[in-house]
């Protein structure tokens, strides 16, 4: 047992190394015998390292060459955060964020409610508006007191300002409803001054259930244009008008 954890550790050194830039992509590791001399351990312990590494794909084996870095792997969370839509992050934080509204509302301070109102009055004066809707909602998510939620709503708004495919869904939509948009998010404050987790939660939702429908409403659009545009090529490919004569 000691051995294999040995060798773990000397695994995470290399990967260290690796990561700092020491050992950039495309580069030789040094002979095992140099390894094991600069992490004075045995060959054997600096083998089975190795073979960690190639197996999370850090580094490639060749034979009779040596072990070389790899350009580090993607990371399998990248790809997945890449798959996700808008209709999906929205429904996610629909659910998540209902129940984070109905758990601040037996929890928030009056320091916390002061806070969203100063977010709602720059929502309503457009002043940093994007901003203001961002920290109206980690507001929320703080005053639950769990730190998973708040990470979890954190993560939300990550995707929503790093994924080109929800960016865009999200500006189609919120740029046409910004009434909408103030209108709710004072029923969600109301609900948290009142106390009343049912309503706050009620008020959560149907922000979000206008939502989906605003981003369904603009996908329909879309798709439509699409068609009408595809149709016009194809009776334009189609037609005889261009072989009529006077």
């Amino acid at each position: 047992m000691k051995s294999r954890r040995m060798f773990w550790q000397i695994a995470e050194k290399i990967k260290a190394l690796i990561a700092s830039g020491l050992y950039p992509p495309g580069t030789r590791l040094p002979a095992e015998r140099e390894l094991a001399e600069t992490f004075d351990v045995s060959r054997p312990t600096i083998r089975e390292a190795i073979i960690a590494l190639e197996v999370l794909q850090h580094v490639e084996v060749k034979t009779g060459s040596g072990v070389y870095v790899l350009d580090k792997p993607k990371d399998k969370e990248d790809a997945t955060t890449e798959q996700i839509s808008a209709f999906e992050l929205t429904q996610a934080r629909a659910l998540v964020e209902g129940e984070a509204a109905a758990l601040a509302a037996l929890s928030i301070t009056d320091e916390e409610l002061s806070a969203l109102e100063k977010t709602l009055e720059a929502m309503k004066t457009g002043v940093n508006a994007e901003e203001a809707d961002r920290d109206f909602h980690i507001i929320i998510s703080r005053a639950t007191r769990n730190k998973a939620i708040l990470l979890a709503v954190n993560k939300f708004w990550s995707l929503r300002d790093s994924q080109p495919q929800i960016i865009q869904a999200y500006s189609t939509v919120c740029s046409q409803s910004d009434q909408d948009r103030l209108e709710e998010h004072y029923e969600i404050f109301e609900s948290l001054k009142a106390r009343n987790s049912q309503a706050a939660r009620a008020a959560m939702h149907a922000h979000f259930n206008r939502l989906i429908d605003a981003l369904f409403a603009a996908s329909e659009a879309q798709a439509l244009e699409e068609v009408r545009k595809k149709s016009s090529q194809t009776r334009d490919l189609y037609s005889l008008s261009h072989l009529r004569t006077n």
